[in-house]
């Protein structure tokens, strides 16, 4: 469907390029009044007013040389308690983005914002929650990735144009981002952030198509890359996912009627809202006052979702692209059981992320699974060195092996994933000194060696030991006494007839979508976090692109 020939008839339900039908609208759809009226607040059974609120240390994850997620969006529509719905949904999704949080709500047709650094926790409370009334509204957690977390790149952001007041929140990365900013800036646009997803907004403001929805579709087209969005108006809700469905967004809906849109199914357990489907790669859902309305946002090649969200990223109780993340990650460890067996007489996992893996591994290799390492949840955000250097330091800090089942044991340790290889190498120290006999390390994914250009923090290549060293040569460096991946063959047999709707660039170094800049952001929500500078200055947010591709000049450069 040529996007330029679109009209405001195109808004009807369009799921012919679609093969799952939408779900139709209940009865009990709780609507607001039309534009310039007051909301009509839905009776709810069990509102959530109540929230206690803890000041309780906030946990860091264990993930100091692992690929981190960017961040988690959440929409809500038709539900008078939206913006405590985000904030609950926000907390599922925390383990997306710990660095900020924001929740933008609609009431009486404007736009409110409350946004903040750190944690959900810390940056909400009931006198905030206050501020955020109406039926309507979406929130955001983030990860940066370069420099001090500055405010004013936390998400949702707000922007007002000439028909009205836009908020907007993205999950992803977009690879055309520099050429796109130099051309609007060249165009006269004025840039408050360091963000990509800026970027959206001012293509929103600056399109010249009618109405509103088109906008964004006419937005989309220009973009290039994944994004997960969700755009909230004065009375519309709205979702997009990019052609190739990079990053995950599902749909759900409450018992009153009220639709949600998230990352992840866990967020939608939290606030008990009925999972219903992913949305789909290229499509944009409308939810106003006439109910649940698709349309393709451009015709959608094969899907390329990001497989890493099953093997690290997504929580185990979610369920991302239609698969459980827990089977995923137990079939991962089964796999690795079955393919690289070796003598043992116990079965430990890196916690968290390696905890199903190991179990699966376990199972298969009929050989007890148990707590090796225990994992310390009140780490804080910063803590004091000891004066006298000890050796370790930051991973006993969060991680304690415990001796009594290690000990003279044969012992196989399973990881998700080896980045860099440093913390590896600390783990099979650690397990050592409290006396395990042998180490064997076996990591549930394939080895990484190339960026990930969409949405993912993973460092440049060169410092990814899997792109430097064979198996053999990574087995020295980390000091364990076998070492063996999930064989990349043996995941794609797994994933069986869905195994080409995934990426794999990270594995296999092909990409599918190519960045067309010579440089393209660590991840999508970042570039320098507020630092001082030009964008060619700030090399620590940036990774080289392809080799191969030449160097976009932009702006007479």
């Amino acid at each position: 469907m040529a996007l330029s020939t679109l009209s405001s008839s195109t808004l009807s339900l369009n799921t012919s390029l679609f093969n799952k039908p939408l779900n139709p609208v209940p009865s009990s759809f709780t609507l607001p009044r039309p534009r310039h009226k007051t909301p009509l607040l839905a009776a709810v059974n069990n509102p959530i007013s109540d929230i206690v609120f803890s000041d309780s240390p906030h946990p860091q994850t264990f993930s100091d040389d692992k690929p981190r997620e960017e961040c988690g969006v959440v929409g809500i529509y038709g539900d008078p308690e939206a913006s405590r719905l985000c904030y609950l949904s926000l907390h599922a999704l925390q383990h997306r983005g710990q660095e900020g949080a924001g929740i933008v709500a609609v009431h009486n047709n404007v736009l409110q914002s409350v946004t903040g650094v750190g944690l959900v926790s810390d940056v909400f409370n009931e006198t905030k929650l206050d501020q955020l009334p109406g039926s309507l509204a979406i929130g955001h957690v983030r990860y940066s990735t370069a420099g001090q977390s500055m405010l004013k790149n936390v998400q949702p952001f707000v922007a007002g144009y000439r028909f009205g007041s836009v908020g907007v929140a993205h999950n992803g990365n977009l690879v055309n981002y520099r050429t796109l900013r130099a051309e609007l800036e060249e165009s006269g646009s004025i840039f408050n952030t360091t963000s990509d997803t800026e970027v959206v907004l001012h293509l929103i403001a600056t399109s010249k198509q009618r109405p509103f929805i088109l906008r964004i579709v006419d937005a989309c087209e220009k973009i290039e890359g994944a994004y997960s969005i969700v755009f909230v108006t004065e009375d519309k809700l709205v979702a997009v996912r990019d052609p190739h469905g990079f990053r995950p967004l599902v749909m759900g809906r409450r018992a009153n009627g009220a639709v949600v849109f998230a990352s992840e199914t866990c967020a939608l357990d939290l606030i008990e809202a009925t999972y219903e489907r992913e949305v789909y790669p290229g499509e944009v859902i409308v939810v106003d006052k006439e109910g649940v309305q698709s349309l393709c946002l451009m015709s959608h090649p094969q899907p390329k979702q990001c497989i890493f969200e099953h093997i690290y990223f997504a929580l185990p109780n979610s369920v991302v692209y239609g698969r459980s993340v827990y089977e995923s990650r137990r079939q991962f460890g089964e796999i690795l059981a079955a393919e690289s067996p070796v003598d043992c007489d116990v079965v430990i996992a890196v916690p968290d992320s390696g905890v199903v893996a190991a179990l699966g591994y376990a199972a298969k290799a009929g050989v007890p699974f148990q707590q090796g390492l225990i994992r310390s949840h009140y780490v804080g955000r910063t803590f004091i060195e000891p004066s006298q250097k000890i050796r370790d330091f930051g991973v006993k800090l969060k991680l304690s092996p415990v001796r009594a089942v290690l000990e003279g044991k044969r012992v196989v340790v399973v990881d998700d994933s080896i980045v860099r290889g440093t913390t590896s190498s600390k783990i099979v120290r650690l397990l050592k000194e409290a006396g395990a006999k042998e180490v064997h390390m076996r990591i549930a994914s394939p080895p990484i060696i190339g960026s990930c250009y969409y949405g993912v923090d993973t460092p440049s290549s060169e410092e990814l030991i899997s792109n430097r060293m064979n198996v053999e040569e990574i087995r020295k460096f980390i000091g364990s006494d076998s070492l063996a991946f999930l064989p990349f063959d043996s995941l794609q047999r797994l994933l069986g007839n869905e195994s080409p709707n995934f990426c794999y660039a990270c594995f296999s170094g092909n990409y599918p979508v190519e960045p067309k800049e010579l440089k393209v952001k660590r991840v999508g929500d970042f570039v320098d976090d507020g630092l001082n500078g030009s964008l060619e200055s700030i090399d620590g947010g940036w990774v080289q692109a392809n080799r191969n591709i030449k160097e976009v000049k932009v702006g007479g450069t």
